[in-house]
């Protein structure tokens, strides 16, 4: 038989080893190298507690937060989150433009985010009533971010300036 080890997947063909895949099976260790690594990225997204805090014109399903192994998440400075949130729909829009915002000691402080267009955040746009959308965005903290823990809000609004979601969950900035 030939030696068909991938150069530099040590730890892949060990994987493969383990569950008996062979040389015989070139396509299913094609296949398993891409998708593999796609559940194990897909496992660190977390799906987290969260406040409805007034989504007028939908309904939030769940809300996961990438990566958050625990809660509150832990928001690390100079790294990038990515937050997804499933929710349907309760009206037609045009468009979709998301605020957020952290709460701190009641006060609401703008949080920027690099694409507040919810268009271009997983949404095709128009939206639709009675259907559901995975709205997924960065959350980038910034290394001159205070050490805090504090309260994110999330709001998604239509063409109206109507919630279609609007969401608090509580997280901690650390070093």
């Amino acid at each position: 038989m030939v030696n068909c080890r991938p150069v530099g997947c040590s730890v892949f063909w060990m994987v493969f080893v383990k569950l008996g895949i062979t040389c015989a099976m070139d396509f299913r260790v094609i296949a398993c190298a891409f998708v593999l690594p796609l559940l194990l990225g897909l496992s660190h997204a977390e799906q987290v507690k969260f406040i409805d805090c007034g989504s007028v014109v939908g309904t939030v399903k769940e809300v996961n937060i990438s990566p958050c192994p625990s809660q509150p998440c832990q928001l690390h400075k100079g790294q990038s989150y990515t937050v997804n949130v499933t929710f349907t729909s309760a009206t037609d829009s045009q468009t979709s433009k998301a605020v957020v915002h952290g709460v701190i000691a009641g006060v609401p402080v703008p949080f920027p985010i690099p694409v507040d267009d919810g268009c271009k955040s997983g949404i095709h746009c128009p939206i639709q009533k009675q259907n559901t959308y995975s709205y997924v965005n960065q959350l980038p903290v910034k290394t001159e971010y205070p050490s805090l823990r504090l309260v994110v809000e999330w709001e998604l609004g239509d063409d109206s300036s109507k919630d279609l979601f609007c969401i608090k969950f509580p997280v901690q900035i650390v070093s």
